[in-house]
């Protein structure tokens, strides 16, 4: 074999095993899980998993279901989602058609910016600023609330969802825009009509994508909802994320105790989400970029 094929062989292994790191780390936190979660499908069995009440810690019967826990994540991850689409959605479109050169270099630094502050700075803004503001406006006894943690974690969404979005908008051809102007068509009705439809697949996914990072945030959530693990649909009381439960629970819990082994099924199923939206996250913007 001639040495330069030798050497291109050796470094297309190395290639290789990098890419397959990230899929080996996937297999062994799944592993890694599921090993230390399946003796509480023995004892006390999975059904108690599916119940409405999540009393870890009882001097008369302990309960570990997890329905409180699903619906306070689903309900704060919503209505995040639905607060950050529009604002991320409008101002990766100002940013890439409307924004001078000038105004798109002042703000898209402060938008990377925001993208980087650390979760617990934010919840400590949402703590002192954004619950006060929140009980006042809504006459609550108490800021601690579901609606809270959505727009903190719709805050912490919109430039995830604003970046990627503004990447699909500019990606869209030129052509597009210069024939639909062409035939007569405004500035306005170019970008809701051509350009933004054009640019959809790539929007879903950077939706998806900051949906992703809203239903795994833990810090910030766990510091402004309240953390009463309760079954509700008001924005207005307060709930418990599955992310919170197991940052405040593993700490002190007792190893291979019902309580331990019930918190990795919580990470189980939020791991199963998380990944099942970044995939099909994924699958959207394989779409988007193999769309001409």
């Amino acid at each position: 074999m001639p040495r330069g094929r030798f050497k291109e062989g050796i470094i297309r292994l190395l290639l290789l095993m990098a890419a397959s790191t990230s899929i080996l780390i996937v297999i062994l936190i799944f592993v890694f899980l599921f090993k230390e979660a399946l003796p509480f499908a023995v004892h006390p069995g999975l059904r108690e998993l599916w119940g409405t009440r999540w009393i870890p810690v009882s001097f008369q019967r302990s309960a570990y279901g997890i329905i409180p826990l699903i619906t306070g994540s689903a309900l704060v991850t919503c209505l995040a989602t639905l607060i950050a689409i529009p604002f991320g959605v409008i101002g990766a479109v100002y940013l890439s058609e409307v924004a001078a050169a000038r105004e798109r270099e002042i703000l898209k630094p402060f938008i990377e910016l925001l993208a980087g502050i650390p979760s617990v700075v934010i919840g400590f803004f949402g703590l002192v600023v954004l619950a006060p503001l929140v009980k006042t406006a809504l006459g609550l006894s108490s800021g601690l609330t579901a609606l809270t943690g959505a727009l903190l974690l719709a805050l912490m969404a919109i430039p995830t969802i604003m970046s990627i979005s503004e990447d699909a908008i500019q990606a869209v051809p030129l052509s597009y825009k210069e024939a639909s102007l062409a035939l007569g068509a405004s500035k306005l009705q170019t970008i809701w009509r051509i350009t933004v439809p054009a640019a959809l697949p790539g929007i879903i996914a950077a939706i998806m994508l900051g949906m992703g990072r809203v239903i795994g945030e833990t810090m910030a959530v766990m510091m402004v909802t309240g953390n009463a693990a309760i079954i509700t649909l008001n924005p207005a009381e307060s709930v418990r994320t599955m992310t919170a439960t197991i940052a405040a629970e593993m700490g002190e819990v007792a190893f291979g105790s019902d309580h331990y082994r019930a918190l990795f099924w919580v990470g189980i199923i939020l791991l199963i989400v998380t990944f099942a939206i970044n995939m099909v996250a994924q699958r959207v913007l394989k779409k988007y970029q193999l769309t001409p």
